[in-house]
């Protein structure tokens, strides 16, 4: 049975949109071998406590531990409180800390892989720090993912971003912080698209000698760091860093405009995978990459290229409200009952935004319950005044 619905469109005039029949894509009968590939996964807000950009995160802990359950059903590892976890942007440290703990503990419970973001954020922004504060910043965070049997993923530091002088002070924080830590280390760069506080990180803002600087870092604590994920939406600075990592040392493309060629690879290397928008596409991005374990190329980019459409309009400007259309795609999809967010920032996007993002979500083949998710786009038009 065919469903459909009115939707807006960019030039305000309305049209019918008929959806596709749904898609039920296999869940991996084995572990996924061919890449590594970190889903960054969203928090579900509590619909009932959760504050409109005031007041400490409310979390409904049952639905976001659910949610992680599904993505680990599909054979990725889980990225948590992260960026995609709207950290920063409604979810603190005591949040993010009782995050990690409650999806540790549930790793465990299912055998899933997990690793948690390490940053500075109980320092006050706008305000300078001192780099000894910083590097303890750091290390409180570290010791405590660590004490819960966590990995960590190194956050960049927004207190540090503000702070640091140039590039020997980022040098000395990442040599204390990595000579600290109990195990290998994911490093992560994050671009000021996703956050305009960082731009200039790691003490430029010309991004060629920024990369010598993280280079740096990178080779002279290389048996610290299991590898870097890198978040500047560019693809071919990606691949020139790759192939410029010593030995070991895994890339993790944090390129949602064009992860499906950086994961695929070249003659001289590929992208292993911690990216936010292998949350909404979890069930694809699976297929996907159980055909890259058969060998099957084609197929592999037969399946995921479709979803690039949809990628690049979710991580559209404004870039870091993105996690909008995450949430909405785990509402359309049936993993929590509302669109409410941390922080209210369900509000971030247009309903123009959302309705576009309907349509590329279909042709992607991203609902497995057609009606359910024209149901609940309906509601969402509704209270945009949209019949």
């Amino acid at each position: 049975m065919a469903h459909s619905l009115v939707l807006p469109g960019a030039d305000r005039r309305s049209s019918r949109y008929t959806v596709q029949a749904g898609t039920a894509w296999p869940r991996p009968t084995r572990p996924i071998t061919s890449r590594i590939a970190y889903a960054a996964a969203h928090v579900v807000a509590d619909p009932l406590t959760a504050a409109a950009g005031a007041g400490p995160a409310a979390i409904d802990w049952d639905a976001t531990l659910a949610y992680r359950r599904h993505l680990w059903s599909y054979g990725f590892a889980v990225a948590e409180a992260m960026d995609t976890a709207q950290r920063g942007m409604g979810l603190d440290w005591p949040a993010a800390r009782e995050l990690a703990e409650r999806s540790l503990r549930e790793a465990r419970a299912v055998g899933g892989v997990i690793a948690c973001g390490a940053g500075t954020d109980q320092l006050a922004g706008g305000v300078r720090h001192t780099i000894d504060a910083i590097i303890e910043a750091y290390l409180e965070q570290i010791d405590a993912i660590e004490a819960l049997g966590g990995r960590v993923i190194l956050m960049c530091s927004r207190a540090l971003a503000a702070s640091a002088r140039d590039a020997d002070d980022y040098a000395r924080v990442y040599a204390e912080v990595l000579g600290h830590v109990a195990q290998p280390v994911i490093i992560h760069w994050l671009g000021d698209m996703f956050d305009p506080a960082l731009a200039g990180y790691w003490g430029a803002r010309d991004l060629d000698q920024a990369t010598g600087a993280c280079l740096a870092i990178l080779q002279a604590h290389a048996g610290a760091i299991d590898g870097i994920k890198l978040s500047l939406l560019d693809q071919d600075r990606e691949v020139a860093l790759r192939r410029r990592l010593p030995a070991g040392m895994r890339m993790y493309t944090g390129d949602d405009f064009n992860y499906p060629t950086l994961i695929a690879g070249d003659g001289q290397g590929y992208s292993d995978a911690l990216l936010g928008i292998l949350d909404p596409i979890a069930p694809v991005a699976s297929a996907a990459l159980q055909a890259l374990d058969s060998g099957d190329l084609a197929r592999y980019h037969q399946i995921l290229d479709p979803t690039v459409a949809l990628s690049r309009h979710i991580f559209g400007r404004p870039t870091y409200a993105y996690k909008t259309g995450v949430v909405f795609l785990a509402y359309l999809n049936g993993h929590q009952s509302h669109l409410r967010m941390v922080g209210g920032q369900e509000s971030a996007r247009s309903i123009l935004h959302l309705a576009e993002l309907f349509r590329l979500a279909d042709q992607a083949a991203l609902f497995d319950d057609p009606e359910r998710a024209v149901q609940r786009m309906q509601a969402v038009l509704a209270l945009a005044g949209i019949a």
